[in-house]
């Protein structure tokens, strides 16, 4: 069995909890912009590709599953998401299973106002949110939000762009100056239309991270909740194991609802009156994830007996609770 990592930049854990669970003879292969990517070292085959918005990117990506004989392909990088998604066909017919989820799921978690939106559909609570500048000048004027704010680009990733605005000069000094910088980004090449920028109610509760776990066929079979306890990057660096079933709950209404296949990466956050908001879905494997793994959760071994047609062991998707864990620095030889 044969698995690729796309767009694998510095998800080396990832690659090693795989690596961990396939048999001797099983390869992972890895791609990325840049040979010398961290990731790249855990992996058997390395790989160099174009980036993602390449007009051969995919069909590079095909050929390497042929040569390569991969069997399944899972991306870690939220733009390639959608070009993976339009093209999960021309990977199914020569083999591969593409562990990632529909189009439209994928327009969902991408769109940050359509996160907000649709979350409300379902019955659960998100932040109050805006994409025009006029909206929320009003809804500041009524009563309806109040400073603090938080401005994002809408469609994003991890933390880029992220600002956090005081009073009316930040809004619009801010805005102005995010507007800018997404057009010249890559960001705007994932972005729709000109209202690019995202602008949402600030909350300042205890904040969780969820593995909201589906099976190949989008039916969720677990949730697992850390609570975050420090933050480096945009990314969780400091979490503990929890057993909070009202929050699991929100994840396993998600799971459900959403139909994603494979993991999905759900940030929540409580507010002061004691309710949780549903900030952002990530549909797969996020920075979170380690602190799930490493208390137990091994859903690399449950993907891996699925894409092998086995009966896989839902047992091994349940956290061990209490478990405290910490991020740190180390070097990757480049080889």
């Amino acid at each position: 069995m044969n698995i690729l990592f796309t767009c694998a930049g510095r998800r080396t854990y990832l690659l090693k909890y795989f690596r961990e669970n396939l048999s001797e003879d099983d390869k992972i292969v890895a791609t990325d912009m840049q040979l010398s990517a961290p990731a790249l070292q855990a992996a058997d085959i390395k790989l160099q590709v174009p980036a993602v918005y390449d007009p051969d990117y995919i069909n590079i990506t095909l050929r390497i599953c042929k040569e390569y004989k991969i069997d399944a392909l899972f991306s870690l990088n939220d733009l390639e998401l959608p070009i993976l998604a339009e093209n999960k066909d021309r990977f199914e017919k020569i083999g591969v299973k593409v562990v990632v989820s529909d189009p439209k799921v994928i327009d969902i978690a991408f769109d940050k106002y359509k996160t907000a939106k649709w979350v409300e559909s379902i019955g659960l609570l998100a932040p109050k949110t805006f994409v025009r500048l006029e909206d929320v000048k009003k809804a500041l004027s009524t009563g309806e939000v109040e400073f603090p704010l938080f401005m994002k680009p809408r469609w994003g990733s991890g933390s880029i762009g992220l600002e956090s605005i005081s009073d009316m000069d930040e809004l619009d000094t801010y805005y102005r100056l995010l507007m800018k910088k997404i057009k010249r980004t890559i960001l705007a090449k994932a972005s729709v239309g000109d209202e690019y920028i995202m602008i949402q109610e600030k909350l300042t509760g205890s904040e969780y991270g969820l593995d909201v776990m589906n099976d190949l066929y989008g039916k969720n079979v677990g949730v697992s909740v850390k609570q975050k306890l420090a933050m480096r990057s945009g990314e969780t660096d400091k979490a503990i194991t929890v057993d909070l079933p009202v929050v699991r709950e929100i994840g396993y209404r998600i799971g459900q609802a959403l139909g994603h296949i494979g993991n999905l990466d759900v940030d929540v956050m409580q507010r002061a009156d004691g309710a949780y908001c549903v900030l952002e879905l990530n549909p797969r494997f996020g920075g979170g994830f380690p602190f799930s793994y490493e208390a137990g959760v091994n859903f690399p071994k449950v993907l891996i007996q699925w894409i092998k047609n086995e009966v896989a062991d839902i047992s091994l998707l349940c956290p061990e609770y209490g478990r405290m864990f910490a991020k740190n620095d180390y070097l990757v030889e480049i080889k």
